[in-house]
């Protein structure tokens, strides 16, 4: 996010997303299909095509080779000088984690999961978007685009796909099933690197009611965490006609005098209840917690060493807060998991989403929209369309219900769950994807 704001503390107020350069990599196979070549192909100059290409991802095994060659080779700092995460990631963490990756971890794995999906590239407002897109079985599905945020990918959804398309198999019913749509957002994973300025929240929500248009939905709903959570508030201002409702598990709820305060670094406003006194101290938290995003925000370009190590850019990708600690908790828990039953994270998914970033090269244009976007962070945008929120304990602040029904006048779900936090799908998949089931299934009937 772009920090033009009119403090430092302002500025600290973001995490999360992308945009810059040209697109990546593609060729076209045999049957027609586009593939990952290389990480360096051109954005087209011509005019729009509105054509939908299948694709597929095939990582050229030289790629591969190289990354690993690289992390063996990685100058190492010495150690930090405290014995916890206040300095950074912990070298001993870096250590492990990398050994690992260029001795253990296998990317095809990963490239099979995606590759069994049904995976598209489109053409919008002049750039190649790339996008999974898997239709339910029931006929009545509700047709859902899914935004992702930064540091996370399309891999953070990839466990919540069946149990929405599919959800008599995972303790819902065939009333509740979606056909789900996910993006790349511009300049991350498969998607183009935009070559200009202006690919932010709003014209991202802007592209993905075309998409939805493009692939014959007539009506729709959106959901986001992250940076996805200003793409689908954005959509909930623009209002396109078809978007039946937007869900957040990020909502933006606080009100213009309690923003302003924490803006300025000032005590809570006075009569605050209980619950929205936390709420505050959360943010305020937050606030001080996001160093990377002040970076990101004023200097992205500077962040070559994310570009040329590996090891630089998984450390980047992982120093980042949610409500527990920085590094963010459940990311570092997760390094120490190498399956689960459950569906929590593992180390080999961590991996994935940072191996995605490094062979796409979209370490630096994914920095990009904390520079891009200008608007307000967590203050209440002005939606009016239908809301659902999901509160997870682990996000960045819990939002109270009084602020959230404020901030979103027709809001028909809230719900403050027990555990998961601010990957929620990635975290909970199971958990999730029932909070969705329940978030829209007013809007079936």
């Amino acid at each position: 996010m772009n920090f033009h704001l009119p403090s430092p503390t302002a500025i600290a107020l973001a995490f999360g997303l992308v945009a810059f350069s040209p697109i990546s990599y593609s060729q076209t196979n045999s049957d027609g299909e586009t593939t990952v070549a290389q990480a360096t192909s051109k954005q087209r100059s011509r005019g729009e095509d509105r054509a939908i290409r299948p694709f597929k991802a095939h990582i050229p095994q030289a790629q591969i080779d190289d990354l690993r060659r690289r992390i063996l080779a990685t100058q190492w700092p010495e150690r930090e000088t405290v014995a916890d995460s206040s300095q950074g990631v912990p070298l001993a963490t870096m250590r492990e984690l990398a050994n690992y990756w260029a001795t253990g971890y296998d990317w095809r794995k990963v490239e099979a999961k995606l590759n069994a999906l049904p995976q598209f590239i489109t053409e919008i407002d002049g750039l190649d978007i790339h996008f999974i897109h898997v239709r339910s079985k029931h006929a009545n599905a509700l047709p859902l685009v899914i935004n992702h945020g930064w540091p996370g990918s399309i891999i953070e959804q990839l466990k919540i796909i069946d149990p929405l398309v599919n959800p008599a198999a995972h303790g819902g019913t065939a009333a509740d099933a979606f056909h789900v749509v996910i993006p790349s957002m511009p300049g991350y994973g498969f998607s183009g690197k935009p070559a200009s300025t202006g690919w932010g929240p709003e014209r991202m929500g802007r592209a993905w009611d075309e998409l939805m248009k493009r692939l014959g939905y007539t009506s729709y709903v959106a959901q986001g965490g992250d940076w996805g959570a200003f793409v689908v508030d954005q959509m909930g201002l623009q209002a396109p006609a078809g978007l039946l409702a937007i869900h957040t598990n990020m909502p933006a709820t606080v009100p213009a005098d309690v923003d302003k305060a924490l803006l300025a670094g000032a005590p809570a406003p006075a009569g605050l209840s209980a619950e929205e006194r936390l709420a505050y101290a959360q943010l305020e938290r937050t606030f001080k917690q996001v160093d990377y995003a002040r970076l990101m925000g004023s200097r992205p370009q500077t962040l070559y060493g994310i570009a040329d190590s590996p090891v630089g850019l998984a450390a980047w990708l992982l120093d980042h807060n949610d409500a527990d600690a920085q590094p963010a908790a459940t990311v570092a828990a997760a390094l120490k998991r190498t399956s689960s039953a459950t569906g929590e994270l593992t180390r080999d998914e961590i991996l994935d989403n940072i191996t995605l970033y490094w062979l796409t090269n979209t370490g630096v244009s994914a920095s990009r929209l904390y520079w891009e976007y200008k608007g307000g962070f967590f203050n209440a945008k002005g939606v009016s369309i239908p809301v659902a929120v999901s509160v997870f304990p682990g996000e960045q602040y819990e939002a109270p219900l009084s602020w959230t029904e404020r901030a979103y006048p027709k809001l028909i779900h809230y719900n403050k769950l027990d555990k998961g936090g601010h990957f929620a799908a990635w975290e909970e998949p199971w958990l999730f994807a029932a909070e969705l089931r329940a978030a829209f299934r007013s809007l079936r009937q």
